[in-house]
């Protein structure tokens, strides 16, 4: 049943998801956008065309997506732990995350960026534009909206690796899901957290999709 200790319990519960999650998203973007960005200027039909580079990323992001974030998850506690000073919790959780989501964001860039219309390119090419100048001016302007709505898919995914995370002790609702749901069979619990997962999955999309609408300039 649940008491005052166990509300307060989810409460925190609820704080630590959203902190994982943003945080996480953040620093996944840190990684993400520039490799993303990197792959699109890099490609053959890029602005700066080199197949040494991008080859390099494009098995880097693909050797990373490849791996089940479980599993990622478990691979990665020696390096959790030198960088965070221990494999658990919320913080612990934060580190995965990240490097599960960064070659993640970065296909979601370079996807995104290459929806951009190669005439709007080539006018600035023409007017003398840098390659610096239309990447900014340019690449990312154009595709802000596919940027935007890129960035609601990936926070939602990073809220649903969270969840997995509790399996192995990291923190937020996914930990409470299975220390108290699963190991000890408390179902209105598992219930409780399921709920609370399938609420702030729908605040983050509701958020990212309304933002993505107002920026869109073709309505």
């Amino acid at each position: 049943m649940l008491n005052s200790q166990m509300v307060e319990m989810i409460a925190l519960g609820v704080w630590e998801t959203i902190y994982i999650t943003l945080l996480s998203t953040f620093f996944g973007y840190v990684i993400g956008l520039p490799m993303g960005i990197c792959l699109k200027l890099t490609d053959k039909d890029g602005l700066k065309p080199n197949a040494f580079i991008y080859k390099i990323l494009d098995v880097i992001a693909n050797i990373v997506r490849s791996i089940p974030f479980l599993i990622l998850l478990i691979l990665m506690i020696p390096f959790t732990r030198l960088v965070v000073g221990k494999s658990y919790g919320s913080a612990a959780t934060i580190v995965p995350l990240v490097v599960a989501a960064g070659p993640f964001i970065a296909r979601m860039v370079e996807s995104s960026l290459n929806e951009v219309d190669p005439g709007v390119i080539e006018a600035a090419k023409s007017m003398g534009a840098s390659n610096l100048r239309i990447v900014l001016k340019v690449l990312l302007v154009e595709a802000r909206t596919s940027l935007i709505t890129g960035a609601t898919i990936a926070t939602g995914t990073i809220l649903g690796y969270s969840a997995m995370a509790g399996t192995v002790g990291g923190g937020g609702l996914g930990a409470i899901a299975i220390r108290y749901g699963y190991n000890r069979y408390q179902l209105d619990i598992m219930a409780i957290t399921v709920v609370l997962l399938v609420l702030l999955f729908q605040l983050f999309q509701t958020i990212g999709m309304t933002l993505a609408s107002r920026l869109d300039k073709r309505k």
